[in-house]
């Protein structure tokens, strides 16, 4: 009947469509419809409660023809306000609309679905602390260090991020667009994601080369996707959230469109931080802990949802946990997020760059489907939290190496299938395999709005072993809406849910296997394209300590390893680098467990551990026991410069490094602790230095700018001890005594400076400086330096206001009426104030204390006055004073 309605709008006039309108529904229809005669799957849940609330609502709306649409609009709703989002078809967005007109374009046969409009979207951290081990990053850069990002562009979808930041210098995309003020959010996402490790190692990101755009989260549909690739995107992160809502909405829909549409582009959301709250609609509304992911764009199929675990791999309480509202699984990967998920998030989205990355090299420079990105991303997740699959975990914990491994050994495949057809792939297990491993994935188009289930083209995956004709499921999940039944463990069977299947077999025979894939329904298109990503993990490889890793004497430390075998234990030693003996840390380590907490000797050495099992010895990489050095200033003149760190036992040398045009670069490798700057030759203000052991780099300082140290030339603080004082007395501190042969204190005298105290040599950094002979009132000072080669510098002036005992000073006389009026009497004892007007009459008293009073001349008429000031020991002196 809908149908008929609209081939009827377009085929007859408005008058005959009205008729047929009031035939149908019966008279007054659109402004007397009930809420409750709105079918339920053409409004969006959370809709249907806000139209309860008295004010003017805004809407989107599904359509079919929208220009038919936009003329019954015309007729019936003329002062409803429309636009068309640029990125999405078919959809409109609706304003200044009452309850009853929102229930009235519900009830319109041209709507498809009416949707929630634009919601105020929630950055999902509250910490910026990040660990790249726990996810194998690390570990990806050590052993593929050309996979850094380079040519490659990620997209934060928030707030805008700070493009001034140096970890991303000379590589934000239009950052002469950007305005208004950085979201501190923002930027610690695309830290995480791209950070040049630039003004510290803990600022270096996954992909640390890549480039970086901005993208407003005020609009939550998706942006339009032909823009992003022509300016070279290729993932867009979204470390943001709504309230929780579990249905297939508009936004869902338009995400599955767009990557449909554009099947390279990958989208990576936060999970959300609600894991401890219900949802209020759905399937599973009421249900604790369960199917809580915040915002109905996560219930995308093409996209991925990314959890949050703490540094040993167990999810955060307030992580959202799945499933999606038609039980699909969700998250799909969790990742480290100290923060939450916001984080975890922005790192599978660096990784999903590398693996990109890794793919092109292979490929002359083309991007890889985004749907085998995720396929070789959740084949190669460790598995966490139950056996297998779950609702909390996903299909495991993100895996970099892993996941780069998989592209390098080309360890996938991809094709299309149609309906009823049958692809068979060969894989080839080697003996000793603990498991093997196959996904997979693929993008399904766009269901309709609000669809019971999502799914629209459904595949089927089957592994088989060649010579016995075994043959093994993927595994799937209890989607009964009770709790108990969320949590029952994966078992095997077809899966007609998901878009992603996956099959472990434990411990497999070595030998041939077919993994086939099945086109059990493909209702549209006329091939469905998908991958297929798979792996074989045996034996123990560390994954942290490596070569580049550099442990602060005395901390604490996770040791990480990747173990395929049984749950068994190993002896942990550790050893230091040049000696022969092994020293015992723990006799029985779990090896199941994938990390160990150590705490490293206090002292600055290299160093290895390693694990013995069952008599096999598996060492690590030599790594770096010490403390991370401090850049100082000891000068920054106007004609050169001065830094200098502490000396590290037994370091051969020093590696010092200035900011260049997009990252740190190396100067000098020196062997003394100190550096001289000569900034005509050197205009780079940013410097950073790490020590050099026996030809291996230790961690790198944070980098400063030298000039924002608070040291200036030579002067670090010249402060007088009081600023109101009957002696003077001047702090001073100056950064270094290189060169440095004498320095004078210089008081201003008739209109000059002249020398008042003179020091030679200079032996100490810090020193006080007297005046003996002081005026009374201001008197100004400076310090003058005079280095070895007879250069001199000053320091800035600096006033002390000098009291002789038993005298008072009153200023500013003239004073203008309402001004406070300053009483110094050289002692910080309280004193009794009283003012006299020119006839002697009494007009105001006050008590005050401290070296300086203060007294309130508001609402003092003009003239002569006369003030007494009495201490406490009785001494009395009155002062004249003039009011203007």
């Amino acid at each position: 009947m809908r149908d008929f309605y609209c081939l009827f709008w377009c085929q007859t006039s408005r008058k005959l469509l009205v008729l047929v309108f009031l035939l149908s529904y019966g008279n007054n229809l659109f402004a007397q419809k009930r809420l409750q005669d709105v079918p339920r799957d053409k409004m969006a849940p959370s809709l249907r409660n806000a139209l309860s609330e008295k004010g003017l609502q805004s809407v989107r709306v599904s359509v079919q023809d929208a220009a038919s649409f936009r003329q019954w609009l015309r007729e019936y709703l003329p002062t409803a306000e429309i636009t068309q989002p640029a990125s999405s078809r078919g959809v409109l967005a609706l304003s200044k609309l009452s309850p009853a007109q929102v229930q009235q374009i519900a009830a319109c046969p041209l709507v498809e679905f009416v949707d929630v409009t634009n919601r105020r979207a929630h950055e999902e951290s509250q910490q910026n602390k990040s660990d790249l081990s726990l996810n194998k990053i690390t570990a990806v850069h050590s052993r593929f260090p050309q996979l850094a990002g380079q040519g490659m562009t990620v997209s934060v979808k928030e707030g805008q991020f700070d493009a001034a930041d140096i970890d991303f210098k000379g590589r934000v995309l239009n950052a002469n667009r950007f305005s208004g003020s950085p979201s501190a959010h923002a930027t610690a996402m695309a830290t995480f994601m791209a950070g040049g490790g630039n003004s510290a190692p803990t600022g270096l990101g996954v992909a640390w080369k890549a480039q970086l755009a901005t993208s407003d989260f005020a609009q939550l549909l998706p942006d339009d996707a032909q823009q992003l690739l022509r300016t070279g995107v290729s993932v867009q992160n979204h470390s943001y959230g709504v309230a929780i809502e579990n249905y297939y909405g508009l936004e869902a829909r338009e995400y599955d469109r767009s990557t449909w549409q554009n099947p390279t582009l990958l989208h990576v959301f936060s999970s959300g931080n609600d894991g401890d709250k219900a949802s209020a609609d759905g399937p599973y509304r009421g249900i604790a802990n369960v199917a809580n992911l915040t915002g109905q764009f996560k219930m995308s199929k093409n996209t991925l949802s990314v959890g949050a675990t703490g540094a040993t791999g167990q999810v955060s309480p307030l992580s959202s946990r799945g499933p999606a509202y038609d039980g699909r699984i969700k998250p799909e990967l969790v990742a480290y997020g100290d923060g939450g998920t916001s984080d975890a998030a922005a790192l599978v989205s660096g990784v999903s760059l590398l693996v990109q990355q890794a793919y092109q090299q292979h490929h002359s420079g083309a991007l890889p489907p985004a749907a085998l990105v995720k396929a070789i991303l959740l084949n190669s997740a460790d598995d966490a939290g139950r056996p297998e699959i779950d609702f909390e975990y996903g299909f495991g914990q993100t895996d970099a190496l892993g996941a780069v491994q998989t592209v390098a050994d080309n360890r996938f495949f991809a094709d299309a299938l149609t309906q009823g057809s049958d692809k068979v792939f060969p894989v080839t297990v080697p003996p000793g395999a603990r498991q093997l491993k196959v996904t997979l994935a693929w993008h399904d188009p766009e269901a309709a709005a609000n669809a019971a289930q999502a799914l629209v083209n459904d595949l089927d995956l089957e592994l088989v072993q060649t010579s016995t004709a075994a043959h093994w499921k993927p595994w799937v999940l209890s989607t009964y809406p009770h709790a108990d039944s969320l949590m029952l463990p994966a078992r095997r069977g077809p899966d007609h849910l998901n878009n992603v299947e996956q099959i472990t077999v434990a411990v497999p025979e070595a030998g041939q296997y077919e993994v086939h894939v099945r086109g059990h329904r493909v209702a549209t298109g006329p091939a469905q394209p998908f991958s297929v990503a798979y792996e074989t993990s045996s034996g123990f490889e560390w994954v942290t300590p490596l070569q580049e890793t550099t442990i602060r004497p005395g901390a604490a430390m996770l040791l990480r390893w990747q173990w395929s075998g049984l749950a068994t234990t190993g002896r942990l030693e550790y050893q230091t680098v040049g000696s022969s003996t092994w020293r015992l840390v723990n006799a029985n380590v779990g090896l199941a467990q994938g990390y160990y907490s150590w705490t490293a000797p206090d002292t600055a050495q290299l160093a290895q551990v390693r694990l013995l099992i069952d008599g096999v010895a598996y060492p690590s990489e030599s790594f770096l026991i010490a403390r991370p050095l401090s850049l100082q200033v000891g000068y920054a003149c106007a004609d050169e410069a001065l830094l200098y760190w502490r000396r590290v036992p037994e370091a051969s040398g020093y590696q010092v490094y200035k900011m260049g045009a997009n990252s740190l670069e190396p100067v000098v490798l020196a062997t003394d602790t100190t550096l001289v700057i000569n900034r005509s030759q050197s205009p780079a203000l940013q410097y950073a230095v790490a020590p050099v052991w026996q030809g291996r780099e230790g961690a790198r300082s944070i980098t400063i700018d030298y000039t924002l140290q608070g040291t200036g030339c030579y002067v670090r603080n010249f402060l007088p001890r009081q600023a109101v004082t009957d002696t003077v007395l001047l702090d001073l501190e100056i950064g270094s005594l290189y060169q440095l042969q004498a320095l004078r204190l210089e008081k201003r005298i008739n209109g000059t400076y002249q020398p008042i105290q003179t020091i030679t040599p200079v032996t100490q950094l810090r020193m006080a400086l007297t005046d003996p002979t002081p005026a009374p009132g201001q008197n100004l000072y400076r310090v003058q330096l005079v280095t070895a080669d007879r250069r001199t510098y000053y320091s800035q002036p600096e006033a002390v206001q000098f009291v002789p005992t038993n005298d008072v000073q009153v200023y500013p006389n003239p004073v203008a009426a309402g001004q406070p009026l300053s009483i110094i009497n050289g002692e910080d004892t309280p004193v009794h104030l009283r003012l006299y007007d020119s006839m002697g009459h009494l007009r105001r008293t006050a008590t005050d204390n401290g070296i300086t009073k203060t007294f309130d001349t508001s609402g003092l008429a003009k003239g002569l006055y006369f003030l007494q000031v009495r201490t406490q020991a009785g001494r009395q002196t009155t002062r004249r004073v003039v009011i203007l």
